[in-house]
């Protein structure tokens, strides 16, 4: 199974967000989500949740599931979600996801397959988690964004921001061709509907000379032109020929191992199929590890 790029005991929250300047792309993002997603459904699973940041958006649905593979940054989001009823907590590799075929209604993932080594691979266990006509709403970083290419273009830089393959600059780090990338989402039986260039105005002499709010609404603007040569890109996809949506209080989790059915034995789910055991405490589910 491919490296996982693991944000465990991080201080991801605070550095990255909280005491980074990052409020123009919280809302810049906020702005491309909206667009995209549906308000309200069934069952949604934010693949990549970390510490919530998005979770807000979701007060639609009648099941949230927020999944990473970093408990700490789980634990982070039970803080601020861990009363609300309709939440539960997923601790799993997103290359081994513990749903069932058809268990989720719709989907979202942000900022997380620029850090995947095997984007088919991840996307194929997205795709077979969802029901057939659910709505996954996905960001990927931009390898064809406008800096990428000027740097190119004056010999600064040596990869070609033009050519189709990923590029890793940093170890499990990724940046993506929207070409190539909407191939990948087909071969997983998505149907990309709408995709958005969002975060245009990253560059530091935007924030010292502009007002937030002036930035969020240019960026807006700027979504709506479709010319995709800004750092990250949002995709509006549709799964084609997925499973029938697993009915409320149906049973959603699947052994990640095997794929098989578990049973629910005291503070353990339990796979007959296969053997394992993976621990439940309250409303987190950790499928990272077995329990031995």
């Amino acid at each position: 199974m491919p490296h996982v790029c693991d944000y465990e005991g991080s201080d991801y929250k605070t550095r990255f967000w909280q005491n980074a300047d990052r409020a123009y792309e919280d809302a810049a993002e906020r702005v491309a989500m909206r667009r995209l997603l549906q308000s309200s459904g069934k069952r949604i699973a934010e693949f990549g949740a970390g510490f919530g940041r998005l979770a807000d958006l979701y007060a639609g649905y009648d099941e949230v599931i927020l999944v990473d593979y970093s408990r700490t940054l789980l634990q982070e989001a039970m803080q601020t979600w861990g009363n609300d009823p309709r939440f539960k907590f997923v601790a799993a590799n997103l290359y081994a996801l513990p749903f069932a075929p058809g268990a989720l209604s719709a989907a979202s993932m942000i900022r997380v397959i620029h850090h995947i080594a095997d984007v088919p691979q991840a996307l194929a266990q997205i795709g077979n988690a969802l029901a057939d006509g659910a709505t996954f709403v996905m960001e990927f970083a931009n390898k064809r964004n406008l800096k990428a290419m000027a740097r190119y273009a004056i010999g600064k830089q040596s990869w070609n921001p033009y050519a189709p393959e990923p590029v890793e600059f940093v170890k499990l780090n990724f940046d993506f061709h929207p070409s190539w990338m909407k191939d990948q989402l087909s071969r997983a039986g998505f149907e990309v509907k709408q995709t958005l260039p969002v975060s245009y105005l990253r560059a530091g002499f935007a924030r010292r000379a502009l007002p937030l709010s002036t930035m969020v609404k240019l960026d807006a603007a700027l979504q709506n032109t479709g010319a995709l040569y800004a750092p990250s890109v949002f995709t509006q996809n549709v799964r084609m020929g997925g499973a029938a949506l697993v009915p409320p209080g149906g049973e959603i989790f699947v052994s990640p191992k095997s794929g098989k059915p578990l049973r629910r034995e005291g503070d353990l789910m339990v796979c007959d199929a296969d053997g394992t055991k993976w621990r439940v405490n309250g409303a987190f589910y950790d499928f990272k590890e077995e329990v031995e």
